[in-house]
């Protein structure tokens, strides 16, 4: 049985483990939270919260339910005091694409990120189809990387991101680099973008006078078919006229060189800012 170490039990994210991790018999987990606040919300799973020091003395595993801005810090403090053989789990590749984790030859770092629950899932539970972000009812995929250490450890680090993320359909092995094209820069810089904008304009569309209900039901339905025409779920070819109206708006709406968004130096620069390695 492997003990894991939860950083940051009693956050967000951190909750959203506990509850996969609690009573999975594989695993001994010690929560560590500094927060009265996140205490108290481990408490209220009937569970108390590891001094840190004597976690990391006992932990095969160290998982980072932590910001971004902090994982440089955090790893810095801890990772010289982990006994030989850990790994060290981030839930995001932002850090180690940085830079920021400090290198230690005898330890292993793998990086887990949930896809979330499919746009076009089959789930048929309410509760399912109303868990936004996966790891508690709907089934969702992940990507994981072995960011550092012996091969060997990617099967330990997959079976330990399964469950933390479960139900998990499928996980795709991918480079620490290749996650970070995933996100931030397809997901985030680019797709969080564009629905921003399209939200924007649904807002300006509703002070021109239109029910915001009416405004809801077509818009969100019409994104819904459109992903499935685009992406060829549908097996329908966009209309002649929807796509001349696209034509022309894309030469408005996105600037000629919109791609480099995409290009790895840029992607470095991003994550960098993220995690505060550049102001």
């Amino acid at each position: 049985m492997s003990t894991i170490a939860l950083m940051g039990a009693g956050g967000k994210m951190g909750l959203r483990i506990v509850r996969n991790l609690k009573d999975n018999k594989d695993y001994k987990t010690l929560y560590v939270e500094i927060s009265d606040a996140g205490k108290a919300s481990l408490a209220e799973l009937g569970l108390a919260a590891t001094p840190q020091e004597e976690a990391l003395q006992q932990a095969d595993v160290v998982i980072l339910a932590v910001p971004d801005r902090l994982i440089g810090k955090i790893c810095h403090d801890i990772v010289p005091k982990l006994k030989s053989g850990t790994m060290v789990m981030g839930l995001d590749p932002a850090a180690g694409y940085a830079g920021l984790l400090p290198e230690r030859a005898d330890i292993s770092y793998f990086i887990s990120h949930p896809c979330h629950p499919p746009l076009f899932g089959e789930e048929t539970d309410i509760e399912a189809q109303r868990d936004w972000f996966g790891g508690v009812k709907a089934k969702q995929n992940i990507v994981c990387s072995l960011h550092h250490g012996p091969d060997k450890d990617y099967a330990k680090g997959e079976a330990i991101a399964r469950t933390i993320f479960a139900p998990v359909l499928r996980a795709h092995r991918v480079t620490t680099e290749q996650m970070a094209i995933l996100e931030p820069a397809l997901v985030e810089t680019l797709t969080l973008t564009c629905l921003m904008v399209i939200h924007e304009a649904m807002e300006e569309v509703i002070k021109m006078g239109l029910p915001r209900q009416a405004v809801l039901d077509f818009l969100l339905g019409h994104i819904r078919t459109t992903v499935a025409i685009v992406w060829d779920y549908a097996g329908a070819p966009v209309s002649d006229g929807a796509k001349l109206a696209a034509t022309k708006a894309m030469e408005q709406v996105f600037q000629p060189d919109w791609k480099k968004i995409l290009k790895i130096e840029n992607i470095k620069q991003s994550v960098k800012e993220i995690t505060g390695a550049i102001a």
